[in-house]
């Protein structure tokens, strides 16, 4: 969840940004006299939300070392980072993508997987993972990590929200320009949109952007039980990750680091913008395969 939330975060600010510079810059040019250039707003909202997404993903591992004081494992101190190191480097060898940068940070059981190409990635882990699962389980949850590299996840996830952000853009303008019309029916001003097309377009853009979060978060929910099963082919047995599932299931009770309590979502809405499935439902899904 980690590696989605920071990625969604970087994405969002860097579009609201691009939009802003543009507004100022004045190279917003889909607004004319005679009212809305369809083509070119269409063009620009392609260019601001795939720049956006684009950055993100290009931003992710910085993103991630800095964001989670990863202790990065360039020459591994003790046995257990030896052992980590190695695992990671013989699951990525089977993946046939090149040694991810691995790393370690504090935190409750949890690891993430980012980079922009499948050759220059990252894996971590956290301290509470290794300190809570054996190392069958540990080994799971790694391959798992080095399945979404594999599969070149991340780099979907910036194409799929890259569409969702033009549509955003697209049409919260669309609509913008037509509030700021309704508005000012009957005057003869031409000196372009008014406050209503501005309000309009920033409260549009939060508030589609949710409802793309959602259709991303569910493109999400799906990776995680082809990681899965990738994780089961890589190491050759379902059982590592299905140990590590229910593992997992057992420390749900635990409370999250307080850095990121705020952002702990369980049932209701908060289904819809998870960007994981339900424990119980991928061990079942993984209990299913032959």
């Amino acid at each position: 969840m980690k590696r989605i939330f920071l990625f969604l975060l970087t994405n969002v600010a860097v579009v609201a940004v691009l939009g802003l510079v543009t507004s100022l810059l004045g190279i917003n040019h889909y607004l004319t006299a005679q009212g809305i250039n369809y083509t070119s707003l269409l063009v620009y909202a392609f260019v601001i939300g795939f720049t956006g997404a684009i950055i993100s993903l290009l931003m992710s591992k910085t993103m991630a070392k800095t964001s989670m004081g990863l202790h990065m494992i360039d020459q591994p101190r003790n046995a257990d980072e030896a052992w980590i190191v190695d695992t990671v480097r013989r699951l990525a060898a089977e993946a046939k993508i090149g040694m991810p940068e691995v790393g370690i940070y504090d935190g409750a059981p949890n690891a993430f997987a980012t980079g922009a190409f499948k050759n220059s990635a990252l894996v971590a882990v956290s301290t509470g993972l290794l300190q809570s699962m054996t190392k069958e389980e540990v080994e799971g949850v790694l391959g798992h990590e080095v399945a979404h590299v594999a599969n070149g996840d991340m780099v979907t996830m910036a194409l799929m929200q890259g569409v969702m952000n033009t549509f955003v853009v697209f049409l919260s303008r669309v609509i913008g320009y037509a509030v700021d019309g309704f508005l000012r029916r009957g005057s003869d001003s031409n000196s372009g949109p008014g406050v209503g097309y501005w309000i309009t377009t920033m409260v549009l853009d939060i508030l589609l952007g949710f409802l793309a979060s959602i259709i991303v978060a569910w493109y999400s929910r799906q990776r995680e039980f082809r990681a899965d099963a990738d994780s089961a082919r890589l190491m050759g047995s379902r059982r590592p990750m299905v140990n590590a599932l229910k593992r997992l299931q057992s420390l749900q009770a635990g409370e999250l680091p307080q850095g990121m309590k705020a952002f702990g979502i369980t049932g209701g809405l908060g289904k819809l913008f998870s960007t994981h499935p339900p424990l119980e439902e991928r061990v079942a899904r993984l209990m299913q395969q032959g």
